[in-house]
């Protein structure tokens, strides 16, 4: 008698007892802010200063009182120019009946509450003179202290994940080096007999059933912008033993084993009975597609401790999908890291999808020309084709329909794939 097939989880279910096991790395390292992209920070930034420290100059011009600039241009009058104040130099305080020549950035002069933009100015016939064209209001192209960064402000928490202009404002602060988390190590190997690296034979010379491993390039891609550490172990052959050393070997130095293909049910698919054997397995088969045969679980270390474990599906699509919303996640967890989820957008879907499937689906959509979304062809779980084309999921319920013109949540990839 056959044994009852298990009952799928559904995904949010999945995810949420999946990052209940995904408890911070204790580990931090200190790295100067040049190589801190992508990493999640460890401490809160506390400005020490105020951003800009102190009132400056938005245009080139010149700095000026603007009760004087509204009695000049009454009376039709050209001002003096009593001082020059480039970027980085001190300023003088502002004689009283001058203006001050000004360039972007620099300290307006105390006694000034207003800076004219150069366009707004012509030379005057006499020498070091210069004739306003328009009124001046109070605080016109002053940039006030402050009011980037307030000195005692947390301007970044614990938890952000760092990125370009993240680390340009903690630089503006004076932070030279930056306290993030662990990265965390993960071993990756690939599960298949058919398996064959790219160079090892030409096209031609390939035998019968055997396929390149494409699955190994893109996860090893989609970790290293992770900011994972990745020792890439290859492939496994399709022995019980061969699996069981791989998964042994793996736990001792990781925080990760990620693995693809081999989670089904097949006699040639070892990974799941060779999990257990060495650990537990707590999660196997998820409500979705693609991306049914996913597993979670933990291979114990011969000294202490475990190591998680995560499968793969061995399809390149279901193998793809599964890693941005569920792998991705997790590990942004490991790292500490506050936001986990991407935030999807309601679109035009520009095609029907007319077959409710009993799981809840991904098909992948690209933006088209006209604000809505266009429907790969083929929505295969081994057309790999459909994921380098595509720009985002349409995230489909269970049981649900799609008629043109419906709007339907967007994933982004750019997000998914940060």
């Amino acid at each position: 008698m056959n044994a009852a097939r298990p009952t799928l989880r559904p995904l949010d279910d999945a995810l949420a007892e999946l990052l209940a096991h995904a408890r911070p790395l204790a580990g931090r390292e200190t790295v100067s802010t040049f190589d801190a992209d992508g990493r999640v920070l460890a401490q809160d930034l506390v400005s020490a200063l105020q951003v800009p420290p102190q009132d400056n100059s938005a245009m080139d011009g010149y700095a000026v009182r603007s009760a004087e600039v509204a009695r000049a241009l009454e009376q039709g009058a050209a001002l003096p120019v009593s001082q020059r104040i480039p970027a980085g130099a001190a300023a003088a305080p502002l004689a009283p009946g001058s203006v001050a020549r000004i360039f972007t950035g620099a300290p307006v002069p105390q006694g000034a509450d207003a800076v004219v933009m150069q366009e707004d100015t012509a030379p005057a016939q006499e020498e070091g003179q210069v004739r306003i064209l328009k009124p001046a209001p109070a605080g016109a192209w002053i940039r006030r202290s402050g009011e980037d960064v307030t000195r005692g402000a947390t301007i970044l928490r614990a938890g952000e994940r760092l990125g370009p202009a993240a680390l340009g404002l903690a630089a503006g602060i004076g932070m030279a080096r930056l306290e993030v988390a662990q990265r965390p190590r993960v071993a990756l190997f690939s599960t298949g007999d058919e398996l064959v690296m790219p160079g090892e034979l030409p096209p031609e010379r390939m035998p019968p059933g055997a396929i390149y491993n494409s699955n190994r390039f893109f996860l090893r891609s989609l970790l290293l912008r992770l900011g994972c550490e990745v020792s890439d172990l290859g492939i496994v052959p399709d022995r019980r033993e061969a699996t069981l050393e791989a998964l042994r070997s793996a736990a001792g130095s990781h925080d990760l084993i990620l693995t693809s293909g081999g989670v089904s049910v097949g006699e040639e698919d070892h990974i799941k009975p060779a999990v257990q054997q060495l650990g537990r397995l707590d999660l196997w088969q998820i409500a979705m597609k693609p991306g049914k045969p996913f597993a979670y679980g933990v291979v114990g270390r011969q000294a202490d401790g475990e190591c998680h474990f995560i499968g793969l599906p061995g399809n390149p699509v279901s193998s793809f999908v599964t890693f941005l919303l569920l792998v991705r996640p997790f590990l942004l967890k490991l790292q500490g890291a506050t936001q986990l989820a991407p935030v999807a957008s309601a679109l035009p879907a520009h095609f029907d999808w007319p077959r409710a499937d009993k799981r809840r689906e991904f098909l992948r959509v690209r933006r088209d020309g006209e604000g809505g979304l266009a429907l790969f062809p083929n929505q295969s779980s081994g057309v790999l084709t459909s994921a380098a084309w595509c720009d985002g999921l349409v995230d489909v319920a269970a049981g649900r329909t799609i008629q043109r013109g419906e709007a339907v949540p967007f994933l982004d990839l750019a997000q998914l794939l940060s």
